[in-house]
């Protein structure tokens, strides 16, 4: 936890990934983030995996450092509520339908500088997730072994939810961006954020779509190799697999050196009339060769003895880990000032959580705050946010249209 965002106050109404991201990288940089959800729980409250218990760890790691109001949301009364607190605040991410009870036109009835980051599927207003939007890509279609065949083989979906967290991320940057320009201005405004846009355009950005333009055809597929320059998955004699990746001329001289292969790579080179040295293309063109050669030289090399060299070279490589051998890696967890010690999660379980990624030397990261019970500060937000008594809370828990915490 940062406090460079500490005095803006978001309200999210949201579900799934893409939304809750937003709010928790806002709330990971100071800002109070407060999420608004159904009685009960919404659609996402019990998505898995669950503990024994009953509560979702998917749930609990985006909703860290948040606050939680509960509201029957299916009910006029709560859908005011949250409305009329989305106006006092000024800000309101979401991913609800822009035809509903937190459109746009309705917030700014009441509050003309309303701010609405809104996550939408398609831009035309067809539904979208990120598996559907994933196979619309090109990606799937891209992906796995070299040698399938290339008509008939399936698709190979990505288990990452990248399309999701890339736009939890834009629509974060999103709302600070309207931000400044009201702050600039005095302008409120809606900002709508498709799902589907964000992955097309980051297709578009990467320059896949100029290529597949210019080629006139689809990107071959190539298993583990990196497209367009030197890197794979080797095995070691031990059986251990492990990434290298050459995408600098430096990078490239430092594989030969820990590999000891400059006199057969001089080899090549001579019978090919080539050079190596400076030439992506000519890396990757004659990629199989080369993998061969290296993969032999790994075979005689068990993998720690290999990473020693690797890592006196200076060369870029990790070795595959499971996902459960990295979550208990020093490296990459258990010793990284990234993660803190989070004991206080509505499931029970104690286990190492993130603060933000973003690094500031020159301060300290807050330990990671936990992820609120639901409906935990109902009677606090409406208190102070929209200053009902204590009386008027007590109506509307007995009416069944606030609920406290659900610990």
């Amino acid at each position: 936890m940062y406090q460079l965002l500490s005095g803006l106050s978001v309200i999210e109404v949201s579900s799934f990934v893409a939304s809750p991201t937003a709010g928790l990288y806002c709330a990971q940089m100071g800002a109070e983030v407060i999420r608004v959800d159904q009685i009960g729980g919404g659609l996402d409250y019990d998505r898995y995996q669950l503990t024994d218990e009953g509560r979702s760890l998917s749930w609990e790691n985006l909703n860290r450092a948040k606050q939680s109001l509960a509201l029957d949301l299916r009910s006029a009364e709560g859908r005011e509520l949250v409305a009329e607190l989305a106006r006092k605040t000024g800000q309101l991410i979401t991913n609800v339908p822009e035809q509903s009870f937190l459109s746009h036109a309705k917030l700014a009835q009441g509050r003309q500088d309303m701010i609405t980051v809104r996550i939408m599927g398609w831009g035309d207003g067809r539904q979208a997730m990120d598996f559907t939007v994933n196979a619309a890509s090109g990606y799937p279609l891209m992906t796995g072994p070299e040698n399938w065949d290339q008509v008939g083989a399936p698709p190979v979906n990505q288990l990452l939810p990248a399309w999701d967290f890339i736009t939890g991320a834009y629509t974060a940057f999103s709302l600070l961006a309207a931000l400044r320009h009201r702050d600039a201005t005095g302008e409120g405004g809606e900002v709508r954020i498709p799902l589907g846009d964000v992955a097309i355009g980051t297709v578009a950005n990467s320059g896949a779509m100029a290529e597949m333009l210019y080629r006139g055809s689809d990107r071959q597929r190539l298993g583990n190799a990196i497209w367009g320059a030197f890197g794979r998955d080797f095995r070691c004699r031990d059986g251990t697999r492990f990434m290298v990746a050459a995408l600098t001329n430096k990078q490239w001289a430092g594989l030969i050196e820990a590999f000891d292969v400059g006199g057969e790579i001089a080899a090549i080179e001579t019978r090919l009339e080539l050079s190596f040295a400076e030439s992506d293309h000519n890396r990757f063109t004659h990629r199989e060769e080369l993998f061969a050669l290296f993969q032999r030289v790994a075979d005689n090399y068990d993998y720690p003895d290999l990473a020693e060299r690797l890592a006196a070279a200076g060369t870029t490589f990790e070795r595959y880990r499971t996902m459960h051998e990295a979550a208990r890696d020093p490296q990459l967890v258990t010793e990284n000032p990234l993660f803190g010690p989070s004991t206080q999660n509505p499931s029970g379980f104690a286990y190492p959580a993130p603060g933000p990624f973003a690094n500031m030397p020159s301060q300290t990261r807050e330990t990671p705050r936990p992820a609120p019970y639901l409906g935990e500060h109902s009677e606090q937000i409406l208190a102070d946010r929209l200053g009902l008594g204590s009386g008027e809370i007590a109506k509307l828990i007995d009416a069944g249209i606030v609920a406290t915490s659900d610990k």
